[in-house]
């Protein structure tokens, strides 16, 4: 398999900061999400995104790869993970992946130094708490579940000890719930896996409301438009009013999470000016300064 560059996916520097990292993953899962972007490949742009911030979100996991790194290898170069990866530096440890997270499955390069069964713990399925769980007593654990399954209830395929178990989501769930599968535990025991929301690379949750962030030109905020935006069930067309500015929300109802009452989806208009790529787009932003009374 090939080395991957996490940083370069994201265009960021190895010193980036966390808020860096952050701002350029959201930045890059927008423009490559497959509901809305037309560009070839997005899809598998779409999933390296998503990989990379997987991987240099997580303090633990960023320190070992930056030590990988500094080894000197190249992406692109023929790898293979060095023996005892991590040095006991967190990857033992049991994660939610809630059924490989929002973009997909993660490489093999992913897979071979973060999702290492070993010990007998969980495989890219459980990020567990508390101690080490008795015989024939309830096993909890945390169960990272992404917005979508939230959203519709599916179901998502987890690998404990070996075993795979498929998880029912029901429709609606909320973080702190409990998903009870009995007997699945340690010594036969229940497995009690308690719901959190997996980080979205578009959308913040607020209640069963679904916020979302919208990047309109100048000239589609004055004049109106149609614009397709992504939701939970599907992209939808919304209807940009004239005269809108940004920091103005827009209301789609009943896109948020399913529940009573249901929520809705919020569209935060954010105005952005393109970049004036030749002379011809530099004497519009003229024109249009001059149509706006500026000398220039």
């Amino acid at each position: 398999m090939e080395f991957k560059d996490y940083y370069a996916t994201l265009g960021v520097e190895p010193t980036a900061g966390d808020a860096e990292i952050k701002t350029a993953y959201r930045r890059l899962a927008r423009k490559y999400h497959p509901d809305v972007s037309k560009e070839a490949g997005a899809e598998d742009q779409f999933k390296a995104v998503n990989e990379a911030y997987e991987a240099l979100r997580d303090p633990a996991k960023r320190q070992a790869y930056d030590q990988l790194r500094a080894q000197g290898y190249r992406p692109g170069e023929e790898f293979h993970a060095p023996p005892n990866f991590g040095g006991g530096q967190g990857f033992d440890f049991e994660e939610v992946f809630g059924g490989a997270g929002a973009g997909g499955g993660f490489s093999d390069f992913f897979e071979s130094l973060f999702a290492r069964q070993r010990g007998g713990r969980a495989q890219g399925g459980f990020e567990g708490f508390g101690g080490g769980p008795q015989p024939s007593r309830d096993t909890r654990a945390k169960l990272s579940v992404p917005l979508e399954a939230a959203h519709g209830g599916d179901t998502l395929r987890l690998n404990l000890d070996g075993r795979q178990l498929d998880v029912r989501v029901p429709k609606g769930i909320r973080p702190g719930q409990v998903i009870r599968l009995a007997g699945q535990g340690s010594g036969g025991g229940n497995l009690m896996l308690e719901v959190e929301y997996a980080e979205h690379p578009q959308f913040e949750v607020d209640g069963r409301n679904i916020l979302y962030t919208l990047q309109v030109t100048p000239w589609q905020a004055a004049l109106g438009t149609r614009i397709s935006v992504p939701t939970l069930g599907g992209a939808v067309e919304l209807k940009i009013p004239p005269d809108s500015d940004s920091g103005r929300k827009l209301r789609l109802r009943g896109r948020g999470l399913p529940g009573t009452p249901e929520g809705d989806q919020i569209v935060e208009l954010e105005v952005v000016a393109p970049l004036a790529g030749d002379e011809a787009q530099r004497e519009a932003y003229r024109e249009l300064a001059r149509a706006f009374g500026e000398k220039v």
